[in-house]
């Protein structure tokens, strides 16, 4: 009797610790999206998971903003990560999946523009020699420096740039060629920022553009060009300073995650995200991005707490957003 009674006692203790470990795999947070803000949100995964000492797992993809809404709409994953406001076409395909979705802004990014540090030639860029560039109908046409301008050498002109599903992508193209996605194709393109830096730093005729975070990690390899804003007709560099002060533009704008409304009911998902917004000015300057005001984190925290669902942007691309009308969009939603 006590042998079976021992017997009885040790199962229960299986069962007890099977239990609890499929408890904890189950406790899985999912999030895809922009390579862009992929470093925010892993910074962001790594504290909250040492919080928990290994009960939630946060597993964060890189797919591009586009790719991933794709999972998103689909409801693979509970968060997207995206490097611009969602589109129509994709807050229609979170509709059809079901998917409610809460817009949540959590930093403040510039894209930089950059050259090989051997590039002597190149001391500023305006939109209009960016569009030139980049258009779709400079695609086999506009292949030397010396047919951007003419005082540039008559030197291969080699383009690297973000690929067709990234968030950086379709806000370079509508800031400067006037359209989403409307863009040349014959350049090297990756969804891995590594391989653009890679790229630029090995080839003295390279010109390519990414997050400026990006550069801040690799600015020993690269080399920044100044932007002439398209009012003031200054120079301007992208820092913390200028895009947070709106001097640089068009090239300055809001990132985000979107949560799924229902997976904001788990209470691994209301943690993790409750934590981001709280923890996210810190933790989004060690990664050398620009964070947005502590008022803009409180209205996202009121948003998120109010499960206020949909978006700010009206499923339209925006261009030259500046934080003080980002603020105007959170007071007016909330």
């Amino acid at each position: 009797m006590l042998r079976k009674l021992l017997s009885l006692s040790a199962i229960c203790l299986v069962l007890l610790f099977v239990v609890k470990n499929v408890d904890a795999v189950e406790k899985v947070i999912k999030i895809d999206g922009s390579s862009t803000v992929y470093p925010i949100t892993e910074a962001v995964a790594e504290e909250f998971q040492k919080l928990k000492k290994g009960s939630v797992n946060v597993t964060v993809g890189i797919s591009g903003t586009g790719g991933g809404f794709k999972k998103f709409c689909r409801g693979e994953t509970d968060i997207s990560n995206a490097s611009r406001p969602i589109l129509k076409k994709e807050i229609d395909a979170c509709k059809e999946g079901g998917i409610e979705f809460i817009e949540l802004p959590i930093a403040y990014d510039g894209l930089a523009v950059m050259v090989n540090p051997k590039n002597n030639w190149v001391k500023s860029l305006t939109v209009e020699d960016l569009k030139k560039i980049w258009e779709p109908s400079a695609q086999g046409t506009i292949t030397k420096w010396n047919q951007v301008r003419p005082e540039w050498p008559d030197a291969p002109l080699k383009l690297y740039g973000p690929g067709v599903d990234s968030g950086t992508f379709d806000y370079f193209t509508e800031a400067i060629v006037g359209k989403a996605k409307a863009s040349r194709g014959d350049y090297t393109s990756s969804e891995d920022d590594n391989v653009l830096v890679q790229g630029i730093s090995g080839d003295r005729n390279a010109l390519g553009y990414f997050g400026l975070a990006y550069y801040e990690e690799n600015k020993d390899k690269l080399k920044l060009v100044p932007i002439v804003n398209p009012t003031t007709k200054k120079e301007v560099l992208p820092s913390m300073k200028t895009v947070m002060d709106g001097e640089y533009q068009p090239l300055s704008r809001p990132i985000f995650i979107y949560v799924n409304k229902k997976s904001a009911e788990k209470p691994e998902v209301k943690e993790f995200v409750e934590f981001y917004l709280k923890n996210a000015s810190k933790l989004v300057k060690q990664v050398k991005y620009i964070p947005l005001p502590d008022k803009a984190y409180k209205l996202a925290e009121d948003r998120f707490a109010k499960k206020i669902v949909g978006s700010m942007f009206g499923g339209t691309a925006e261009v030259g957003v500046k934080i003080e009308d980002l603020l105007k969009r959170e007071e007016k939603g909330k």
